[in-house]
């Protein structure tokens, strides 16, 4: 019985697009930095040129530096972040749970094999677009109205209520 001989490192940085599920990708074999983010900036400008570029990330430190905000505005990029702790508000993570399964599915002699298999990646606007399409529709859920809660802010909420029925 094969088994896995050591850990081996294979990171993938992914920008879903919501309209056609086509994903983005920068990868390494070592850790994801701000280097790959602003990376990952620079090709969505040069494929997305001229259009308008909204991009969703959760709170990770490597995205909120400088210098991935001072690209972002330079490039006229909109990052907008997510609540902390709100997994189920990030796409990317629907679409890794797909490419996770998978690769459950599937064998690799070696590594570079392992790392060269960008066809579960690239089957999400092809064969599997369907199955992506279940886990990524409009019955999203949306954040745009969320508010943070503070220590006093059910107490401030149960003021305004107040003073709106007075």
């Amino acid at each position: 019985m094969k088994t896995l001989s050591g850990r081996k490192r294979y990171n993938v940085l992914g920008v879903l697009n919501y309209a056609t599920k086509f994903v983005h990708t920068v990868t390494n074999d070592s850790y994801i930095t701000a280097t790959e983010v602003c990376k990952m900036l620079i090709m969505l400008e040069e494929y997305y040129r001229g259009r308008t570029i909204a991009l969703v990330l959760d709170n990770a430190r490597y995205q909120k530096c400088k210098a991935v905000m001072n690209l972002a505005e330079q490039l006229k990029i909109e990052l907008i972040f997510i609540p902390a702790y709100s997994p189920n508000l990030n796409l990317i993570e629907r679409f890794w749970k797909f490419v996770k399964t998978e690769l459950r599915t599937k064998f690799y002699d070696d590594f570079s094999e392992f790392c060269a298999a960008d066809d579960i990646i690239a089957s999400s606007v092809g064969e599997n677009r369907a199955r992506v399409e279940t886990l990524i529709n409009e019955k999203v859920q949306l954040f745009d109205n969320l508010q943070q809660v503070s220590e006093h802010f059910f107490e401030q909420r149960r003021k305004s209520n107040e003073e709106k029925a007075a």
